[in-house]
């Protein structure tokens, strides 16, 4: 079958499996130009025909992972590098999981060749661009044409921009779409041709041609026809005429080079060395460098072949070795050195500042002390560069052995030398001795002042540094950029950061703001203060960024936890073609540590290998990280395995997955294995990741105390990361009297120390005595971090402190916090949990600044409110920002839906969550849709729900549907219910006062009294309920028919009048809400002493009008206090609001917020 034919048209999945791997890439690269249509509107076609293509190369894929045949693999590779057009497109809406597999499929092909030990795979940077970024699934505003063409709509468009005549430029995605009817047609001629050195012309150029007269041959052809080649091909023809030491021919072809690439010039330059024209081979590297052109790697070592064939060396040694040195080729600077037959004081110095500027410090000092041997006298300038270098290596006994050289030889007043001095004792330490250097120096430069400030700045004196820098400014020495980039790198804390703001406004001030190493700097301080936000806009406002700028934002969103942000900055370096090192590798990977990123970490899994890097330690070591995080930890322990070294870190990355994946055993015998090695010491990361996984007593008694012992010994238990690991571990294991003793025991207590107490307190609803701490952490002088104002403003609202929370969020604006994501969403619970939805909203970040965390939150503070149709609506726009939902999105989602009885969209949300995102349900999905179709009165199938749950029901599911059983009247049900929770829990009190309340709703009182009897026979008892109003500064707390408060008679006169007006008003008790056998006159009485009323009218006293009353009860609001709160509101027309431990409810005007459905 031609491959011509199907140039605009598909081939079916039959038919592609019937071809050659060879016929099969022609067509596959062919179909390439109708598959990358639109994202928004994707054309019907490629829904019927794409799937069916990406199944064959996925069938390839796993042809070759079978097989394990390599010359199969590079033909897969060279797919790639043609149809890899096919992931532009947002592959869950287009392709199912199919598109997705077959991302993560090449993925792992590129990742086993690692194993297979067969050489590294050629994948063009470009190709991994669009993997990486059909990964992302967002639409990126690229330059090249065809990428942009196949986010069109259209096919017709797509179509058009590949077959653009203008378009002189082809890609390794577009092939040769561009190339005419006549020469397509030259092309099929030639690939049709028997001799083999033909037919490969059209895809490997002049390569692969061995016979002058053949390549001569088919140039003429190229020539006759108005051919007009490719760049690749021009190329292969230059090099071509040089193997056959036509370098005239060579010559000629690339002078008429319409468009030239770097390996057209590479090409010549080997060209001239290789037909011996070492001369001309100079000449030519001097015209490159004439021109402006970067000389490449390969341009360098041809450069040294020729000038060591030749006599020019000799003529220049001195500026020649320059010359090496400043392309980094030391060792040939050396040989050049080596070679000089007379060398001066100006060529030791050429060498040792060639040895400086490539960081090999020590040899500049051993170069030193060989022009010293030789009798050559130091001058400034290499005396202050091995005063320098001592300075970098941290030697200050070298150092003061060559201020004698320099006191000998009358140097030490020298501005240069004693620049030296001053940055080399600063660096070593000795900051007097450097202060006193610069005090006694006669003259000062801009150097000088710069190495004064650097001095006081390494050793954390801040304020000094800018004493310094405020005196430069008095005496009018003119600052430059290295000044504010050394008082810059200072104000990375919250602390300083005013003072770093007044460094970037004289930056601006003096027009040093474009300098790209201040920028970089300028990004760092502010990433570190958590302003990602100025960071992005320095970062897009930089005219050029180099590799430490792209490397610094990637950093700094994901130190902010903006991953999404961080993985589209490193799929940009990718489609501009930037320089990508280890650096980039790792924080790139840091940005995928969470599941839902999987796919995007195991792409960079593969660039990692197919760039060589697979065996750097640091990228091992965050690989290891990933698939921890991710909950693979057979691929961690793979690559484990396969690393050829190891070290601590590598340890504590297996060893932290493990227990992240609640694998305690598992991390225990590594912990156990490492220590046996001997070759990496254990650390306190190593005992914290440990501790972290001892999650039961089981766990504390056969691991956590010995490991506890183990600290003791070792003395890791005076680490305060330690100390404060110890104090969680025993507080998740339920023993929090171990984790205070830990506490009280200790004589320096850290903030960390602090923060964990303060968790633990409020884990084990101990709120008060958590509250108590924070103010005993803050009388002790101990300074606030963003975790210990998160801790403390999450105990706020879990206590409904609001007065608290207030000061808390206000310490936080007032310290500089307030722009922090993690405190922001602290601060939103606390103002929803304590009724302030007004304020919740007021500090909400602007829709492109949210995090994922925010949009959860406001989600569950909607929800908790009743403005169910707004949870779902704020969603909704979470998914068009491009922002992926988590399991707790679907947590707080469903709880909107379960909160305004929205039983459909529940069940249409639920299924969504698994066939949509991937997410598996958790035992919090599942109580939500029972307790949602449980209190919708659909008993059934909320039992269908629990037999068909793919993970085992607990105490919360048979809780919610035994509560459900009593407002339906559903015995049989219930009695199984109660039956499953008592099975879990005998002592929960929470399951008897149910069951005996399904008795009590259908009037069987003795079953009511046989179940108190149960209770009263295990000394079980109910926790009683208990109402309470906060103000002034005050609780006041009211329980059930509680008579023991001070304004007790004012508080019932008030309840008589209520009864009065409100009656008035059409409201009747429902007596059936009184669970006891009494009359009704009793029942009403009983009602009438419910905590809540007691609380309302002891708030209606005591709050003046036009201020919402707030009351708080730990148990579920009864429905008649429900009704009469309503009627109140209505009749006083007072705001009221009620927290119960399930919902708020905003009484206003007779009506609440929860729509009677709670």
């Amino acid at each position: 079958m031609g491959t011509q034919s199907r140039v605009a048209g598909f081939a079916s999945a039959e038919e592609l499996k019937a071809l050659t791997p060879r016929h099969r890439l022609c067509v596959c690269g062919r179909m390439n130009l109708v598959v990358v249509v639109g994202r928004d509107r994707p054309d019907l076609r490629w829904r019927k025909n794409g799937k069916k293509a990406t199944c064959v190369l996925s069938e390839i894929l796993k042809d070759f992972y079978a097989k394990a045949d390599w010359s199969l693999f590079m033909s897969v590779t060279y797919l790639w590098k043609i149809g890899v057009g096919l992931f532009i497109l947002n592959y869950k809406r287009c392709l199912g999981g199919e598109g997705l597999r077959c991302l993560e499929l090449f993925s792992e092909v590129i990742i086993g060749m690692s194993d297979l030990k067969k050489g590294r795979a050629q994948v063009p940077q470009m190709t991994w661009f669009i993997l990486f970024h059909g990964a992302l699934s967002e639409p990126h505003n690229g330059r090249s044409g065809h990428v942009h063409g196949s986010k069109c709509s259209q096919f017709s468009q797509v179509y058009t921009i590949a077959n653009n005549p203008t378009n002189n430029s082809p890609t390794s995605i577009t092939w040769n779409p561009e190339v005419g009817e006549q020469v397509g047609n030259l092309f099929l001629s030639l690939s049709n041709h028997s001799n083999p050195e033909v037919s490969c012309f059209s895809q490997k150029g002049f390569s692969q041609i061995t016979e002058e007269i053949i390549g001569r041959t088919i140039h003429a052809i190229c020539l006759k026809s108005l051919v007009r080649l490719k760049v690749f091909q021009t190329n292969t023809l230059i090099n071509m005429y040089s193997k056959f030491g036509r370098i005239n021919y060579a010559q000629l072809v690339f002078d008429r080079m319409s468009e030239r690439n770097e390996a057209s010039w590479n090409h010549m330059m080997s060209g001239y060395v290789r037909v011996g024209s070492y001369v001309e081979a100079v000449l030519f590297f001097r015209d490159i460098c004439g021109i402006g052109i970067k000389p490449s790697g390969f341009m360098i070592a041809s450069l040294v072949t020729a000038c060591n064939k030749s006599s020019i060396m000799a003529k220049e040694g001195t500026s020649f070795v320059h010359f090496y040195a400043s392309y980094g080729i030391v060792s040939n600077a050396q040989k050049m050195f080596n070679e000089m037959p007379d060398r001066n004081v100006v060529s030791w110095t050429s060498l040792m500042v060639s040895y400086s500027d490539n960081g090999s410090k020590k040899e500049v000092i051993n170069t030193y002390k060989r022009m010293r041997l030789e009798g050559i006298c130091c001058n400034e300038n290499n005396i202050a560069l091995v005063i320098s270098s001592c300075g970098f290596l941290v030697d200050i006994i070298l150092g003061r052995q060559l201020l004698g050289h320099a006191l000998k030889f009358g140097l030490e007043t020298k501005v240069s030398a004693a620049n030296s001095l001053v940055f080399m004792f600063g660096g070593c330490g000795d900051v007097d001795e450097a202060c006193s250097i610069f005090n006694e120096m006669n003259e000062r430069d801009t150097i000088s002042w710069n190495s004064i400030i650097s001095a006081n700045a390494q050793n954390a004196l801040h304020e000094e540094s800018f004493r310094y820098f405020h005196w430069m400014r008095l005496v009018h020495e003119e600052m430059n950029y290295t000044t504010l980039s050394i008082l810059l790198s200072i104000c990375g804390s919250v602390d300083y950061l005013k003072w770093g703001k007044g460094v970037h406004g004289l930056a601006v001030k003096y027009g040093l703001e474009s300098n790209i190493c201040l920028c970089n700097t300028l990004l760092s301080m502010y990433s570190d203060a958590g302003r990602s936000k100025d960071a992005e806009l320095i970062f897009r406002r930089m005219p050029e960024r180099d590799l430490v700028s792209w490397n610094s934002m990637l950093a700094c969103y994901v130190q902010d936890g903006r991953c999404l942000c961080a993985l589209k900055v490193f799929a940009e370096m990718l489609w501009m073609k930037k320089e990508i090192n280890y650096v980039t590798f790792t924080s790139a990977l840091a940005a995928c540590l969470d599941p839902e990123f999987f796919t995007e970490g195991k792409i960079l899994h593969g660039f990692v290998v197919v760039l060589g890097l697979q065996d750097e330690l640091i990228i091992g070591n965050t690989l290891i990280t990933f698939y921890g995080k991710c909950q693979k930890m057979s691929e961690a322990k793979k690559l484990f395995q396969r690393m050829p070294k190891l070290d601590k870190v590598t340890w504590n990355a297996l060893i932290g997955g493990f227990a992240n994946n609640a694998e305690l055993n598992e991390a225990v015998a590594a912990f156990k294995l490492m220590r046996e090695g001997g070759t990496c010491g254990v650390d306190y990361i190593t005992i914290v990741n440990i501790l972290g996984s001892c999650l039961t007593r089981e766990d504390l008694i056969k691991y956590g105390i010995p490991i506890h012992a183990h600290t003791v010994v070792t003395g890791f238990d005076l680490d305060q990361h330690v100390q404060s690991s110890l104090i969680t571990m025993y507080a998740k294991c339920g023993d929090l009297q171990s984790s205070s003793y830990i506490f009280d025991q200790l004589v320096f207590k850290t903030s960390s120390v602090w923060n964990a107490i303060i968790a633990a307190n409020a884990r084990y609803g101990f709120g008060e005595e958590a509250l108590k701490l924070v103010v005993r952490m803050r009388s002790a002088g101990i300074e606030f971090d963003q975790f210990n104002f998160s801790t403390s403003l999450s105990v706020a609202a879990d206590l409904a402190m609001l007065e608290e929370g207030q000061q808390l969020h206000g310490s936080t604006i007032k310290l500089g916090f307030e722009l922090d994501h993690f405190i922001t969403n602290a601060a939103m619970d606390m103002y929803g949990k304590c009724g302030e939805l007004d304020d919740a909203l007021r500090i909400l970040p602007q829709p492109t600044d949210r995090s994922r965390l925010s949009w959860n939150t406001m989600i569950s503070i909607f929800a908790r409110h009743g403005h169910f149709r707004k949870a779902k609506e704020t969603f909704h726009e979470m998914l068009k920002l491009g922002v992926k939902p988590n399991h707790v999105s679907f947590v707080c989602l469903l709880s909107a839906c379960n909160h305004g009885g929205l039983v459909e969209e529940g069940l249409a949300y639920y299924a969504s969550m698994t066939s949509e995102y991937g997410i598996q349900p958790g035992i919090e999905h599942c109580v939500c849709m029972i307790d949602l179709l449980g209190r919708s009165g659909r008993l059934v199938e909320a039992e269908a729900f629990i037999t068909d749950m793919p993970i085992p029901p607990n105490d919360l599911v048979w809780r919610s549907l035994l509560a459900s059983c009593r407002i339906y009247r559903n015995l049989d049900l219930g009695r199984k219910a109660a039956k499953h929770l008592l099975e879990l829990d005998p002592s929960d009190d929470s399951a008897y006062v149910l069951y005996s309340n399904v008795f009590a709703t259908i009037g069987r009182w003795a079953d009511v009294e046989d179940v108190r009897g149960q209770m009263g026979a295990h000394r079980i008892q109910k926790k009683p309920a208990h109402s309470w109003v906060k103000w002034k500064g005050n609780i006041s707390i009211f329980g059930m028919g509680d008579q023991t408060h001070p304004q007790m008679e004012q508080i019932n006169g008030k309840l008589l009048g209520l009864m009065k007006i409100v009656g008035e008003a059409g409201y009747v008790p429902d007596t059936s809400y009184s669970l006891q056998d009494t009359d009704e006159e009793q029942k009403e009485h009983n009602m009438w002493s419910h905590s809540e009323r007691i609380a309302l009218a002891f708030g209606l006293i005591n709050i003046p009008e036009g201020t919402t009353v707030r009351i708080f009860k730990n148990l579920r609001v009864c429905g008649d206090c429900h009704s009469f709160f309503k009627f109140v509101s209505g009749v006083l027309g007072r705001k009221i609001v009620l927290r119960d431990p399930y919902r708020f409810h905003h009484f206003t005007n007779g009506d609440c917020s929860c729509s009677d459905y709670w």
